[in-house]
């Protein structure tokens, strides 16, 4: 009888790659296996919004971990490091994470006495006229402000690539430690021209003129001028969107140049020069507002392009989170839409799978301070949106049913032409986020019925058992991390079981790769 020669592709490998046999123990007290550090700090950096607290980890450890795992990282292989935190600024849309990773790369390289890359790693992040002095206000903050050469000039590259008449005006503000004026005397970038002389002469009071040159600088200063009591007057004259565009003046700098609510006909006035992440976040106010139904069409039209929905990089979440914010049904289609966009690397499976989205009250943990974003609504999201692209799902909640024994998972039915949106709505509304521990081995056992795989989304902090061997060595396993916790419920890499992990749909497109055994690699 043949052993290679089947039908069966072979077992391929995953970049997220951990130990064979558990050494260790979950924060439940289930088996536990550890990963290498590239797989590790993965796991971590694609779920870190820094200095946020975790079910199971203070801020203060996950961040210094986190440092600790780019700092070894480097040493280790710094031209990964360097390609992964590009990625996780451009591709994962991660911020903060990004931002400290390129400063802890840094710091690596200089403790080592190693020349080279700090300075393009550093220039790379950077990518939002504000991130210049975040990332200083970083350094200094942990380091003190002796500030190495390669940083400097990684970040007088992107103040010249980031630095003009808008980005000024809407980001420099007396509230930051560092403003514009700050990053430019630290780190002396070349050129800049009048613009970055203006920037200084006003953060040092000197009195000087607005050149002529800066023709933006110069109509926000002429309308600041304007009494605050006949500003309104402003909205009474054709072409008030075009005076606002050419000032650079933001929603955020019209409220407060109005020094009162915005109505219906400065919103009208704005929209047309609004972005789409500040669209997507004033759809309240917008409907609060009494924003007429052509305008808001206008609105919808945009956040359902998807040239749009992929230019604004936001993350699926994001979408939900408006929908719960502004919930009229004017906006409904376009987040629908927008959502799906969003999710576009999400495959469509053949056969059957099971997906098990873990609702535990771990996964009851915001992603930020300001709660918008929980594990378990971005568990139910990527969940639901696979399920729906499987040619047969079963979609399972689980947790161990501490509070309600009876209850320790529960079945959501699919249904044919829903969306995305009211699924997840369905979900919240039905029970289906359960709360107390997390019983994986038992949620694989009661539900697992020869599946051609089995998808679970969850923080891997199981309680008593083995989920790497609570199905058949054979049957593919995907475990998609939403925390990045130290310690996995699972081997990972290879043997048909493999790690994902992430707040995009990017790594969605390793599956298909997977079943038709070719090995996947990182998705940068």
């Amino acid at each position: 009888m043949s052993k290679f020669n089947t039908a069966r592709a072979p077992a391929a490998t995953s970049p997220v790659r951990g130990e064979a046999t558990p050494s260790a123990v979950t924060h439940q007290g289930g088996a536990g296996y550890l990963r290498d550090t590239r797989a590790e700090l993965f796991l971590l950096a694609v779920t870190n919004m820094v200095g946020e607290h975790t079910f199971y980890e203070s801020a203060a450890t996950r961040d210094t971990r986190y440092a600790e795992l780019v700092r070894q990282s480097t040493l280790d292989d710094p031209q990964w490091t360097a390609r992964f935190l590009r990625w996780l600024r451009s591709g994962a849309h991660l911020r903060t994470a990004s931002l400290v990773g390129a400063a802890e790369f840094a710091k690596a390289r200089r403790d080592a006495g190693l020349d080279g890359l700090s300075r393009q790693v550093v220039a790379d992040v950077l990518q939002r006229a504000d991130e210049p002095g975040e990332l200083l206000a970083y350094w200094i903050s942990v380091y003190g402000r002796a500030v190495p050469k390669p940083v400097k000039r990684g970040v007088a590259d992107a103040a010249v690539r980031l630095y003009d008449e808008r980005s000024f005006v809407k980001w420099d503000s007396a509230a930051r430690a560092f403003r514009f004026a700050d990053v430019l005397e630290l780190t002396h970038p070349a050129g800049g021209g009048e613009l970055f002389k203006h920037i200084l002469d006003e953060r040092h009071d000197r009195g000087n003129a607005v050149p002529e040159s800066l023709a933006t600088l110069r109509r926000r200063a002429e309308l600041m001028s304007w009494d605050v009591g006949r500003r309104r007057e402003l909205f009474d004259r054709p072409g008030a969107a075009g005076v606002l565009r050419v000032a650079g003046m933001t929603w955020e700098s019209v409220a407060g140049w109005l020094q009162g609510p915005l109505d219906a006909r400065v919103w009208e006035a704005l929209i047309p020069s609004m972005g789409y992440t500040a669209l997507l976040r004033n759809l309240r106010n917008f409907d609060e507002a009494g924003v007429s139904d052509d305008v808001a069409q206008q609105v919808a039209e945009r956040l359902a392009s998807p040239v749009q929905a992929a230019k604004s990089r936001q993350l699926p979440m994001r979408f939900l989170a408006a929908h719960r914010a502004a919930p009229s049904l004017r906006w409904g289609w376009a987040l629908e839409r927008a959502i799906s966009h969003a999710l576009a690397n999400v495959p469509a499976l053949n056969g059957r799978t099971l997906v098990l989205v873990d609702t535990s009250a771990s996964m009851n943990n915001s992603f930020s301070k300001d709660g918008s974003l929980l594990r378990w609504d971005a568990a139910a999201v990527f969940g639901l949106a696979l399920g729906r692209r499987c040619a047969k799902a079963d979609v399972v909640s689980f947790s161990d049913g501490y509070w309600d024994r009876s209850q320790g998972t529960k079945v959501f039915k699919l249904r044919r032409g829903g969306s995305l949106l009211g699924d997840v709505e369905r979900w919240k509304s039905g029970g289906y986020f359960i709360g107390g521990g997390t019983d994986t081995v038992g949620a694989v056992q009661k539900h697992f019925a020869n599946h051609d795989r089995v998808v679970i989304l969850t923080d891997e902090q199981a309680a008593a058992g083995d989920v790497g061997k609570a199905l058949p060595a054979h049957v593919p396993l995907y475990t998609w991390n939403l925390a990045g916790y130290r310690v996995g419920h699972a081997p990972s890499g290879g043997a048909h079981r493999h790690t994902f992990g992430g707040l995009t749909d990017q790594a969605f497109r390793m599956i298909p790769l997977l079943e038709r055994g070719r090995n996947a690699d990182w998705p940068f």
